[in-house]
């Protein structure tokens, strides 16, 4: 028969054993475990936290950009305990940036000497390409000092700045100045000019020596100075010291130590000679002011009307101040 044929198919079906669900259960139990902790720990929080810090929490639940904003970057401090502290990151930097004064003094040191070397270089620039300077560069010398950038004007043999015994400037002289004025009063520092001359003794007229001439050839370059562009107030000091300080040692009455200095004061000299200037207060003795004796003989004088009178003149070679 044909149904006596066909084989007989068996089919078997594995049954597998969950193992007691296997180990998801682990999973389960440590979540579980971590809950606790954590639930532990809150309890202790609340438990050692003071009724402020508490409310401190609760604002901070309830609200917390509000209460970041408007309230402290800490709202709990557990006493020892780990807080929140305020450090600066690299997107957020502190806004309140503490530097010693000792430090700000060396960075003003610093850019101000950056300051005076491009001054120099500048003057070196304004010389090779200017031609009144070109012309004279070699009465010109530059160097920087502790006082600061300091220009030198001195006489050559033949090429005097001012005539023997005088104080006016020769034209040449004067567009030296003029030159070097544009420069100078384009910055902000106080200049210094001094007087220098030879160790000649000035035999022109008497009472009049190279300490007058040295300070009435320094008042000079400041007229001019001024005239060329730099500001009055930018004046700090006018010297004139004769032949104290020589250019060349060596040889007294040489043309070099005929000069003009002219320094760009830096900010320490500056205040030196603006506190040297104060003297601190009033003089402990005023020898200007007249006592009461003194006084009192010139209102007799002036009430008798001796003043008016004529003074004998004085005698040839005589001073009469």
């Amino acid at each position: 028969m044909a149904g006596e044929d066909q084989p007989i198919i068996i089919k078997r079906k594995k049954k597998v054993v969950g193992g007691h669900h296997g180990g998801s259960w682990k999973v389960a139990f440590a979540d579980f475990a971590t809950a606790m902790m954590a639930f532990f720990l809150v309890l202790w929080l609340t438990s050692t936290a003071s009724p402020e810090q508490k409310r401190a929490v609760e604002g901070y639940f309830r609200d917390p950009v509000g209460f970041t904003e408007g309230g402290s970057p800490n709202p709990v401090d557990l006493e020892g305990s780990a807080s929140v502290v305020n450090e600066a990151t690299q997107d957020v930097a502190d806004s309140q940036i503490q530097i010693k004064d000792e430090v700000v003094d060396q960075l003003s040191d610093t850019l101000e000497k950056r300051r005076m070397q491009e001054l120099f270089q500048e003057l070196k620039q304004r010389i090779e390409q200017n031609k009144t300077l070109q012309e004279f560069k070699d009465q010109l010398l530059i160097d920087i000092t502790d006082e600061g950038l300091r220009i030198q004007v001195v006489d050559r043999s033949g090429r005097p700045m001012f005539d023997s015994g005088r104080a006016e400037l020769k034209y040449y002289s004067q567009e030296i100045l003029f030159e070097l004025a544009k420069t100078l009063g384009s910055v902000n520092n106080k200049v210094s000019i001094t007087g220098h001359t030879d160790a000649t003794p000035f035999n022109g007229r008497p009472g009049y020596t190279n300490w007058e001439l040295s300070a009435d050839r320094a008042n000079t370059a400041r007229r001019a100075l001024v005239a060329g562009g730099v500001r009055p107030e930018q004046i700090a000091r006018v010297v004139g010291l004769s032949d104290s300080v020589l250019f060349d040692k060596e040889d007294p009455t040489a043309p070099v130590n005929r000069r003009i200095s002219i320094i760009v004061l830096n900010k320490k000299t500056a205040e030196d000679i603006q506190h040297s200037a104060d003297g601190g207060g009033a003089p402990v003795i005023d020898l200007t002011r007249p006592t009461d004796a003194e006084a009192q003989q010139a209102m007799d004088k002036l009430k008798a009307g001796d003043w008016q009178q004529d003074k004998p003149k004085p005698a040839p070679g005589e001073l009469n101040w």
